[in-house]
């Protein structure tokens, strides 16, 4: 019986049996009957790690049992174990040589919160995004048959997860190529509970045997020779697990369905996991977890504790106040406000009501809202579908997400001028969970596509007007704003849209104009202060607004765009290529997030890093335009210029 937790230590729990088990070869030296304990100590030392550094919290306590079974039992990293999205991969970070580096977590230069390749052998594939282990872990067990070699395959995938397209189309194919694998699928959602019990392990204990599958392929081998015997033979067993089981879609799929059983039940997956281990083909284990399992707040409360924050010092003052409300919670409130003046409204999120805060649109509105799962692909299209019939659908998505979902934005909603909003959250750097979960490119991605009306605001007050503008325009159009709190501006409560492809002057300066695309208005107007500088909030990427590109042109020195996404193909990029159109030749510096993957630390550190706060804008100005009078100061002939 596993141990139930009641508060996150401050003290770093003693840990006897784990202090033993620093990697899995160690592990597998320590007695079965040490396991439970194990799995306790194991439990506290994650609660204590993650109250240092916050991170994903419920999917790792859940786990707990599933990893220590799964690396007792097979020889990683020989045997290939791939997680998927990575939120369930502490415990497994901790028992493959990393425990001493978990303090460092979602923190500058320390180890990341998923998976990672380069930072350990036992680390397969690197993940952030759901329900590619499937898919990974195919793929390296076709290689080790081309190859010759001997090795296991196994890919952890939640209940979640499962909801992509991408899942499925794995589970297809390994079954068409009847690869040597294993799928376990960590099912932690409550409506299927009912199905653990004596029985279903007792049933699962038979369907994993050596002797269950021997019996099995010698009955076909003996009734295919009798006509119609081994159909009706076929036909019964199916039958007979349709009403025992719950696995019936996989083993259409082709896959050797096991469960489900108690995946807090240690002995139970030793058992499991062995016979599996013994089995050629498909297999696929099917284990009920507990979300927050041992920790009795996260049991009660499997939404809330999804992630935590990391607990502050016991004498720490209290944190600091945000300034403004969160872009989500604008977002949100202007949901709901718009769908009370228009009835063709409807909301379409993948998986993420409470990050994109649509709690209040579902609850009020639960006929119009639609959660497609983690399955962004389809959430575009069926918004395109709805578009088609007269709907207003507007697509709620954070930008790194949207990314699996390109070929449906050009294909199913621009490419037919479809009226799709999409307000895309966690725009830019995001912090701590670094670069897979990062906005970083989505103005690099939709400024190629033709229709699209792209719009950045700098406060609250600009998002709610810029939803009103994208929600009005008769095509595609994208709202793209960042992650947390926004400088407190006032909130208009109306519903009136902005004049398309107008920017705004905020001040009006010499020498210099700062050019700016989002959220870095504020650091761009303190600069503006030091320099005597312009500075314009631009608002719209696409269309660009013209006129004003052209003034601020023909009236300073050196045009200076500043926007936090990728400084390849964003809104600079369009900036040059406009001034390059109109043949307006003049010094322009591009700022925005580097050619490179920015890694995990706190969001003011990594916009330091990329000289996007207000001192490295500043610098970088300076720079800029020392070099630029120096250039002018030359004379022409000697610079080769005619």
């Amino acid at each position: 019986m596993s141990k139930t937790f009641h508060e996150i230590p401050h003290l770093r729990p003693a840990t006897p049996i784990l202090d033993r088990a620093g990697t899995p070869g160690e592990l597998r030296l320590i007695s079965e009957l040490e396991l439970e304990q194990l799995a306790d100590e194991l439990r506290e030392e994650l609660l204590y790690f993650v109250g240092l550094t916050g991170g994903h919290f419920g999917a790792g306590l859940g786990v707990i049992e599933l990893t220590v079974a799964l690396h007792y039992v097979f020889n990683t990293p020989d045997d290939r174990l791939v997680w998927d999205v990575g939120h369930q991969a502490y415990p497994h970070k901790i028992l493959t040589g990393r425990r001493g580096q978990m303090h460092t977590m979602r923190q500058k230069h320390g180890i990341a919160a998923f998976p990672r390749r380069t930072e350990s052998e036992y680390d397969t594939f690197g993940v952030g995004h759901s329900s590619t282990s499937i898919s990974a872990a195919l793929g390296m067990s076709i290689a080790a048959r081309a190859k010759g070699e001997k090795r296991k395959h196994i890919a952890v995938i939640g209940d979640g997860a499962l909801t992509a397209g991408i899942a499925f189309e794995a589970l297809n194919h390994a079954a068409d190529v009847h690869a040597d694998m294993l799928v376990v699928l960590n099912d932690n959602d409550m409506s299927i509970s009912n199905n653990v019990g004596g029985m279903s392990n007792y049933l699962a204990k038979i369907l994993s045997s050596r002797s269950y599958a021997n019996l099995r392929e010698g009955s076909k081998s003996i009734l295919s020779r009798l006509p119609g015997a081994w159909e009706i033979a076929r036909r019964t067993e199916q039958i007979a697990k349709d009403i025992l089981v719950p696995g019936s879609v996989f083993e259409e799929l082709g896959w050797n369905y096991i469960g489900p059983i108690d995946g807090h039940d240690l002995p139970s997956l030793l058992d499991n996991l062995r016979q599996i281990g013994e089995l050629k083909g498909p297999q696929f284990l099917h284990v009920i977890t507990r979300k927050g399992k041992g920790f009795s707040p996260a049991e009660a409360d499997p939404i809330g504790y999804h992630a935590i924050s990391k607990r502050e010092p016991i004498a720490a003052p209290p944190p600091k106040k945000s300034d403004g409300p969160k872009y989500s919670t604008v977002f949100g409130q202007w949901l709901c406000d718009m769908a009370a003046a228009d009835p063709r409204l409807t909301g379409i999120t993948p998986a993420m009501k409470e990050g994109s805060d649509l709690v209040a649109f579902s609850a009020r509105y639960p006929e119009r809202y639609f959660d497609a799962a983690i399955a962004e692909q389809h959430s575009v299209t069926l918004a395109a579908g709805m578009a088609c019939a007269g709907l207003k659908p507007v697509v709620a998505i954070y930008s790194t997400f949207l990314q699996r979902a390109y070929d449906q934005l050009i294909h199913d909603v621009a490419l037919q001028n479809l009226d799709v909003l999409f307000a895309i959250d966690r725009a830019g750097l995001v912090g701590e969970d670094g670069p897979t979960h990062a906005g970083s490119f989505d103005l690099s991605y939709l400024c190629c596509i033709p229709n699209m009306l792209i719009m950045t605001p700098s406060d609250e007050n600009e998002l709610r007007r810029m939803l009103s503008t994208g929600y009005a325009y008769a095509g595609p159009a994208a709202v793209r704003y960042p992650r947390g709190c926004g400088p407190n501006a006032t909130i208009e409560s109306g519903l009136e849209p902005l004049d398309i492809g107008k920017g705004v002057v905020r001040r009006t300066g010499q020498q210099v104009a700062l050019l700016v695309f989002g959220a870095q208005l504020a650091e761009a107007l303190l600069v503006a202060e030091a320099l005597d500088a312009t500075v314009a909030d631009m608002r719209f990427v696409k269309p660009l607004d013209a006129a004003l590109i052209r003034e601020l042109a023909n009236t300073h020195e050196l045009l200076v765009t500043v926007e936090e996404n990728s400084i390849q193909g964003g809104a600079g990029s369009a900036v040059a290529l406009f001034l390059s159109n109109e043949n307006l030749v003049m010094p322009v510096l591009h700022l925005g997030l580097p050619d490179r993957y920015v890694e995990p630390a706190k969001p003011a550190e990594m916009l330091a890093e990329c000289g996007l706060d207000a001192a490295g804008i500043e610098a970088a100005v300076r720079r800029r335009l020392a070099l630029v009078r120096k250039i002018c100061a030359t004379p022409r002939i000697a610079i080769g210029l005619k």
